[in-house]
């Protein structure tokens, strides 16, 4: 088998977040599945939170530059990039004055979810997907990790699907403990209604809450990982009734071997289908 491409994209990662179980998955799966010989890149949103002199970020111009239109509103989308030495990966940052300068991640000081956290979530995948076409690389795994990624199979299977980079990319979608009780945008739909996407196609976020976003999300993939021992009832109860491959949940010390086993199962799919 060729030299496989494993895209990441990370709702979380540390160091440059906090650890928490997704973070620390976030930081040491890249550098796991790179050391065992495939290539990499790793994306996240650049919250304002993120210390951009003591991590050493810097920004990509020639990937800088483009606008995104969220809502008839045109957004700069803007690229840095940072570098884990230890690990020699680097994480490429997904930046914009609207979404991301204030210093929380997805709650105010309040910790109550910003009311824009919907196009925040549209501009990270989008805004990922429109930067690895300008890297001019194309992934075989596209793996999400966290709600805010919830998107990206979405597009990849609607908006991206004709893309010759794209066009045999498979999709995975981890699911985490990363409920939340609130629903987003009462426009979300309207906001995600951009070229080969339907009405129909985002049905399911009528009543845009978390299960029915990750719904989607796993509608639109090509297989799930449990990323937490414990995750929404509901979901799970979802997941059993849908018939995708699903990696169970993996214990700290075991998953990094599990995740390229199974990108390896998906990618066997992929010829079988060919």
């Amino acid at each position: 088998m060729k030299r496989a491409r494993v895209l990441f994209v990370s709702q979380e990662i540390t160091p440059y977040l906090p650890e928490t179980e997704m973070s620390k998955i976030g930081r040491y799966l890249p550098q796991g599945i790179q050391e065992k010989g495939r290539e990499i890149r790793t994306f996240m949103p650049k919250y304002g939170c993120v210390n951009e002199r003591r991590n050493q970020l810097h920004e990509v111009i020639r990937l800088s530059g483009m606008n995104l239109i969220i809502n008839d509103t045109d957004h700069p989308l803007i690229i840095k990039v940072a570098s884990i030495q230890s690990a020699r990966m680097q994480v490429y940052f997904i930046d914009n004055e609207d979404y991301f300068q204030r210093k929380f991640i997805l709650t105010d000081e309040n910790e109550k979810y910003f009311e824009d956290n919907d196009e925040r979530a549209i501009f990270f995948a989008r805004g990922v997907l429109e930067t690895v076409r300008k890297l001019r690389w194309s992934p075989d795994i596209v793996h999400c990790h966290g709600w805010m990624t919830a998107l990206v199979p979405l597009y990849l299977k609607k908006a991206y699907h004709d893309d010759p980079l794209y066009y045999n990319s498979k999709v995975i979608y981890s699911v985490y403990n990363d409920y939340f009780e609130n629903t987003l945008g009462r426009n979300f739909v309207k906001k995600l209604l951009v070229e080969g996407i339907t009405k129909e196609d985002v049905s399911k976020l009528e009543k845009p809450n978390y299960e029915n976003l990750t719904r989607l999300a796993l509608d639109m993939a090509d297989a799930t990982i449990i990323g937490s021992r414990e995750i929404n009832k509901n979901i799970m109860k979802y997941i059993k009734s849908i018939q995708i491959p699903v990696l169970e949940y993996q214990e700290e010390d075991l998953y990094i071997n599990a995740y390229s086993d199974f990108y390896d199962q998906i990618l066997a799919t992929r010829v079988d289908e060919a």
